[in-house]
């Protein structure tokens, strides 16, 4: 009976694995990790705040439309004649009718709608620009967080390892403590040193979920945080280019530097449109006139044409010339301004990216090694008497912290990778 009954427990305990790893597995399929650049691709196709600026785009090519469009003709039918009393007894009210339709067109003169449609266009192109802007300073708060993601998963494996790695201490403390070649007191510090391990752990994932939130909240994705991931190489590249080449590409590919540029050509446009609306532009009028009080049975029906020209005598467009000139010169200032910004950007995420190169090349080539003898070797004097409680808790904490110091500074250098790209304009550090 027993038998029969450890059996049943059996099964019933193998069919709750199987049902576990099968949930395990569905829940890890779900679960999907994605690349810088499927993340990139995703914020680019969904993120609302980069289609809103693009439509705005649109609206400004629909615009240039509106700039080439000819002046309307005019179309204007008059009547006079129209008898109101009888004449000998009777009433014939359109016996001496008469009916003129003209037609008359404002000739636009000195290529004033080429001249519209040029400055539309050059508006078009500065929106152009202005979203690609925008676009690369999204990228760059997106790129921050897939970083922050980064640093957080690293964070989260480091912790998990060292939690593994002093739990193995705590076992083996507490087998020396009952062979009693531990104290009590000794046993106690370091399990109650544990509560760090644990706490740097729990902070850790809260950081990754949180940081995946972010990025989530850029995309516009509703996914779950849990099935949601990503995954990159978390590492450092030591090869630095010089930084004119860094300075060239950045006149080449800022968005902004470039919709500056454009906003002075657009001024130069507008002038010579200032210029232009300053001529006198002549309205052309003909007509047809159906008389039939004429004496003349030959001149019931008469042809005409009109020249109406303004004399601008007073109004020559004068103050809106002098407004453009001054605005061409604005436009200038503006862009020397812009091209000294490019400049200290870039210096500026040039020496962040090489000063955190230096720090983790002496990282990688001594530091790392140096703490991790430290920390074996204190911990195997201590196992063995030859070292005090206080020096191998000083070699755990040291060891964490140069660990976690190296993986923070990866991050960092990351970041400031992601910043010099901002700075040129373009992905030049991946």
């Amino acid at each position: 009976m027993n038998s029969r009954r450890a059996s049943r427990l059996q099964s019933l305990l193998c069919f709750v694995v199987s049902i576990g790893l099968m949930l395990q597995g569905q829940f890890l399929r779900a679960q999907r990790s994605y690349t810088w650049d499927e993340i990139k691709s995703n914020f680019e196709a969904s993120n609302p705040i980069l289609k809103a600026d693009a439509l705005s785009v649109q609206e400004m090519k629909a615009a240039e439309i509106t700039a080439y469009l000819r002046p309307n003709p005019t179309l204007t039918v008059s009547s006079d004649g129209t008898q109101i009393a009888r004449y000998q007894g009777v009433w014939k009210p359109t016996t001496g009718t008469q009916v003129s339709p003209a037609i008359s067109y404002l000739r636009e003169r000195q290529h004033k709608r080429e001249l519209r449609l040029e400055s539309a266009q050059q508006g078009t192109r500065i929106a152009t620009s202005l979203h690609g802007d925008l676009e690369r300073s999204l990228l760059f708060t997106l790129r921050t967080q897939f970083v922050q993601t980064l640093e957080a998963k690293a964070v989260v494996d480091l912790s998990r390892q060292e939690l593994e790695y002093y739990d193995k201490v705590i076992e083996i403390s507490r087998a020396r403590f009952k062979s009693g070649d531990l104290a009590q007191i000794d046993l106690d510090r370091i399990e109650l040193l544990r509560v760090q391990y644990e706490s740097d752990l729990q902070t850790a994932e809260v950081n990754l979920r949180t940081a995946k939130i972010q990025i989530l909240q850029m995309l516009n994705d509703r996914t779950s945080v849990e099935q949601f991931d990503v995954q990159e190489t978390f590492e450092f590249s030591d090869q630095l280019q010089q930084l004119e080449v860094f300075r060239q590409i950045a006149l080449d590919n800022r968005p902004d530097l470039k919709a500056a540029l454009e906003s002075v050509q657009q001024a130069t446009t507008n002038h010579q449109l200032a210029i232009a609306n300053g001529s006198t532009d002549p309205t052309f009028g003909g007509w047809y006139t159906y008389n039939p009080s004429f004496n003349n049975a030959y001149a019931h029906q008469t042809i005409g044409a009109s020249v109406s020209i303004p004399l601008r005598l007073f109004d020559r467009n004068q103050g809106e010339k002098e407004r453009t000139q001054l605005d061409i010169g604005r436009n200038q200032q503006l862009t020397d301004a812009t091209k000294a910004q490019v400049f200290g950007d870039v210096d500026s995420a040039y020496e962040l990216v090489n000063g955190n190169v230096i720090l983790l090349r002496s990282y990688r080539g001594k530091y790392l090694a140096q703490a991790l003898r430290v920390r074996d070797t204190v911990t195997y004097a201590w196992q063995h008497g030859g070292a005090s409680l206080m020096d191998f808790l000083n070699a755990q904490s040291d060891y964490r912290g140069v660990q976690l110091a190296y993986l923070q500074l990866i991050g960092s250098y990351l970041t400031a990778a992601a910043q010099l790209n901002l700075a040129v304009g373009r992905e030049v550090i991946q």
